[in-house]
């Protein structure tokens, strides 16, 4: 059974207030600062810790509403006590939550993160949404109808895929991020238009980010772009392409930074008008400044309460 908090149908969107929905992962991050990863049986102490919601759509769900739009998140994060935490921290952040599994009682995936103090580098491990199978909600229409936009991560892959063809069929813009390649993804493609890829994201026959483009053009995605760290963002629109380069800064953590790049993007997309080449690039302009000015900082939150 879905839990589901959520305001009047439309209303923040006839305040002129940017509605999202977001679709996908939502995790448990622990995450620790330390000098090194550590080799097999060592322990070393880490310089600091954070403990927060996570995975790439609530990230970029936190995002958007920080930047002042109106978020909710369509994922599975459960009734145990650490579930009802990271429910806790994101409404905290004012993510409204729908969660698909409430009444489970199992914990929520756990991601556990190392950031390298000297470069910012991070290594996770975690569950992801393995074995978590989500059948979606009856009232799936509804809260497609009630956004201006709909993101998603490619994790929890039927429900993405209704969700998109509900977003489709009701006229709203649907935003793809693009962490890696994931098994069903071809088929949430055809109702994707515009989709932000990272380096890591390799569709079958591709090698280069020029061939993921071509491949996302030839798969019905109509504006793309593949970004590649502090490298400039490569993006392709129906009729012309280029780069936009990502500003500089000195990188403390790059944890979650795609997922900050695509909330801003997508609260950028949110109430623009048909997309033109120029639009699109300043999107993107945007939303890698805010992206970057997440890296200057450790942890996911701390550049929130920063800017």
């Amino acid at each position: 059974m879905a839990e589901s908090v959520r305001g009047p149908v439309g209303a923040a969107a006839t305040r002129g207030r940017p509605v999202g929905l977001f679709v996908g992962l939502c995790t448990l991050d622990v995450i620790q600062l330390v000098d090194h990863v550590p080799g097999s049986d060592e322990k070393l102490t880490a310089r600091e810790q954070t403990v927060a919601a996570g995975g790439p759509a609530a990230n970029a769900a936190a995002t958007f509403a920080h930047l002042g739009g109106a978020a909710t998140l369509l994922t599975a994060i459960g009734s145990h006590p650490l579930g009802v935490a990271v429910a806790a921290d994101l409404g905290e952040l004012g993510v409204t939550v729908v969660d698909l599994a409430a009444d489970s009682v199992e914990p929520p995936a756990v991601s556990s993160v190392l950031v390298t103090a000297s470069s910012g580098d991070r290594a996770v491990a975690s569950t992801n949404a393995t074995g978590c199978r989500l059948t979606p909600p009856d009232d799936l229409d509804t809260l497609v109808a009630a956004c201006d936009i709909v993101e998603f991560d490619g994790h929890h892959g039927e429900l993405a895929v209704a969700a998109a063809r509900a977003a489709r069929s009701a006229g709203r813009r649907t935003v793809l991020d693009g962490g890696s390649w994931k098994a069903g993804t071809e088929k949430l493609l055809t109702s994707i238009d515009v989709a932000v890829c990272s380096d890591d994201f390799h569709p079958p026959g591709t090698n280069t980010p020029t061939d993921t483009l071509r491949f996302l053009r030839d798969h019905g995605v109509g504006w793309s772009a593949v970004s590649r760290g502090g490298r400039p963002i490569l993006w392709a629109g129906p009729d012309s392409g280029g780069t936009v380069d990502v500003p500089a800064v000195r990188v403390a953590d790059t944890l979650g930074a795609g997922d900050v790049l695509h909330g801003a993007l997508t609260h950028r997309l949110a109430l623009q008008g048909d997309l033109t080449s120029r639009a699109f690039a300043e999107a993107l302009r945007g939303a890698a400044a805010v992206a970057s000015q997440a890296c200057a900082s450790f942890g996911t939150r701390a550049w929130m309460r920063e800017g």
